[in-house]
Formats: structure tokens, sequence, C-alpha cells
């Protein structure tokens, strides 16, 4: 019934030695004979996509080292074949397109069930393409509003979202620092960037904003 081919090779990239373990272990349920690789930063994910002939790169977004958009902007100079599929615990809704924009073949969501991923991994090993549900009705709305409903947030970099999701979260700026391995003074200046592009004054006015345009 496995119609996708042997010894298929995958690397996993998440700095979370949990999220990987969990993941390998449904690729391994779906796909016995898969050679799996697996790093927790993008420096390694660098290294290995130009050492080893892969068929799918599964990366999560926040890992030491460099930035999502550097990775698939890397990844599409010098292994342009290589499928992309972004795995991560941030919104659909409001992350989803964007990384698809950025040039990724798929989103999928860390939330997911098996059935969900296992139907990812096909897609994206036969493919090379995953769009959820989710994701799919967001598309279509946004291609029926057109910009009249376009969100402030398509100005904000990559890591700035990022940042602006843990800050709405409630995370205090030291632990933020602490996960993107940073400094408290460069969160504090991504923060102030952020806001004023979004042209606010507080988290409260930053989790309203997040609220409206992920409904």
């Amino acid at each position: 019934m496995n119609a996708l081919k042997l010894n298929v090779r995958i690397i996993v990239a998440d700095d979370h030695g949990i999220v990987r373990m969990g993941l390998i272990q449904t690729i391994k349920r779906l796909k016995p004979e898969a050679i799996i690789i697996e790093v927790e930063d993008y420096k390694s994910l660098y290294k290995m996509i130009l050492k080893d002939e892969l068929d799918l790169a599964i990366m999560d977004v926040n890992m030491p080292n460099g930035t999502v958009q550097e990775a698939i902007d890397y990844i599409k100079i010098h292994k342009p074949d290589l499928k992309i599929l972004i795995f991560s615990s941030q919104d659909e809704e409001v992350y989803g397109m964007r990384y698809l924009k950025m040039g990724a073949g798929g989103y999928l969501s860390k939330q997911s069930s098996t059935e969900v991923i296992e139907q990812a991994l096909k897609s994206m090993l036969t493919k090379g393409r995953y769009i959820s549900d989710n994701v799919k009705e967001a598309m279509l709305l946004e291609s029926l509003s057109g910009s009249a409903k376009k969100s402030p947030f398509e100005t904000l970099s990559d890591r700035e979202l990022q940042i602006a999701t843990k800050l709405a979260e409630g995370l205090p700026l030291k632990e933020i620092s602490n996960q993107f391995n940073l400094h408290s003074s460069t969160i504090s200046t991504y923060k102030n960037r952020l806001f004023e592009k979004l042209k606010i004054r507080s988290i409260p006015e930053l989790v309203e904003i997040l609220r409206l345009y992920n409904q």
C-alpha cells in the first residue's frame, strides 16, 4: 500500500529533542526504510543539506544560529530540489501562508494528529506540497478580500512576528531572549520596532490586533 519510494532521506531540524523524537517515530511508522537525520540548529542544517542528498527537510522556525527565511533561501540556492516542510507550533492562519510565500512547500502544525502528520508527509514526498484545510481557507479568504483586509503583520520581519507572538503570550523579555538566544536589549529593540510598525503602544493592543487578524 505504501507508494513512497524506498530509502527516502529526511532531515528533521528542531532544537527540542522530544519533538524530534516524536516526529521521527511517526515518520518511521509511515516509512520504516526512511533514512532520518536530525539536527538542532540552522548551522547544522546547512552543513547536512550540503553533505547529503536529501528528499525532504522538516524544520521548526525558532532555532538558534539563523532564521527560517535565511534557511529557505539557502536551500533554494544550494539544493533547489529539496522539499521544505515547516513544522511549528505557531498558529496556521497567521503563519501558514507566510511561510508558503517565503518558499516552503508546506506548513504543518505541531498540534496536528498523527493522521494529519502522515498525510502531510505523503503529500510532501510525492508532490512536494502540503496545505492544510485551515491554510486553504485562509488563502481563499485572502483572495476574496484582496487588499481590503491586508494584515498589518505583513510589514513585520519573520523575527519581529515571532517576538510579537511571544509578547502577546505574556512572556517577559528575559525569557524571550533566552528562547531566541539573543540579548535582552536586542529583544527590546525588536519590540520597539514592531510597536512602531503596528502603530501600537502596549501589549494589550498587540494582543487585540493579533486576535483581530486571527479570526
